[in-house]
């Protein structure tokens, strides 16, 4: 049998006392060199187990303090099916981070089917809960659709439905699809969350239609330990032996 690697031990000798709950959340963990002298093992060893459990979520790194065990995480529900909130951010407060005009990035543009180069716009917004970011909102629109219009990102008011603005610029949106994917945190985005880059997070990609045609599309961002999504699913009811056929 393969022996693990020390940090992949050490990391397991923290983990442990954790979840058992032995250690509470605030606690803060014994220093790099006071783990490396107790288990006898390098400072190298124990900075890899103590940044092993920070991307699992069960610590979080303090700068200039140490790593701590983490408070309680909030839990969040995002209702996919809520076709009130366009933005997907449900009940979150919505606070617009900016508004740009850039060249498609390779992601977004396949998505919206531009060719290289075509410009699009992106709106950053974040889902806060008590003045904390839950969740990171990116929005790309192809520029072209709206451009010479009212209609842009840039001439939207506060509150301002994406799809009555879609509507109003000729391009009313009759088809909605969500992909769902696990990836790592991005560092422009970990700034935006107050979170650490590298760890995993929870993305729904959602895409707007119009007559087949996509004319936006989005990213809901948030870490996997805070967000839970919700669909609510219509079954068909069972024809009984009166129904007509």
């Amino acid at each position: 049998m393969e022996r693990q690697p020390r940090y992949v031990w050490l990391a397991d000798q923290l983990r442990r006392p954790i979840l058992r709950g032995e250690l509470g959340p605030g606690t803060r963990l014994p220093s790099r060199t006071r783990l490396a002298r107790n288990y006898r093992v390098s400072e190298q060893v124990s900075r890899a187990a103590l940044r092993l459990l920070a991307t699992e979520g069960i610590v979080e790194a303090r700068r200039g303090s140490g790593y701590f065990v983490r408070e309680d995480p909030m839990r969040v529900r995002f209702l996919r099916t809520d076709t009130g909130s366009v933005h997907g951010l449900g009940g979150l407060r919505r606070e617009v981070v900016g508004t740009e005009q850039q060249l498609g990035p390779p992601p977004a543009s396949t998505r919206l089917r531009l060719r290289p180069g075509d410009p699009v716009y992106l709106t950053t917004a974040r889902g806060m809960s008590l003045d904390h970011p839950v969740a990171l909102h990116l929005s790309w629109e192809p520029a072209l659709i709206t451009a010479g219009t009212l209609r842009t990102p840039f001439d939207a008011e506060p509150g301002d439905s994406l799809l009555d603005r879609l509507d109003a610029a000729g391009h009313p949106v009759d088809g909605v699809v969500e992909e769902v994917c696990l990836r790592y945190l991005q560092e422009t985005e970990a700034e935006l969350l107050h979170a650490t880059a590298g760890i995993p997070v929870l993305v729904v990609e959602r895409t707007h239609y119009c007559g087949g045609r996509p004319v936006e599309t989005s990213d809901l961002v948030s870490t996997t330990d805070q967000c839970r999504l919700v669909y609510r699913l219509s079954l068909p009811r069972p024809r009984g032996p009166a129904d007509p056929g």
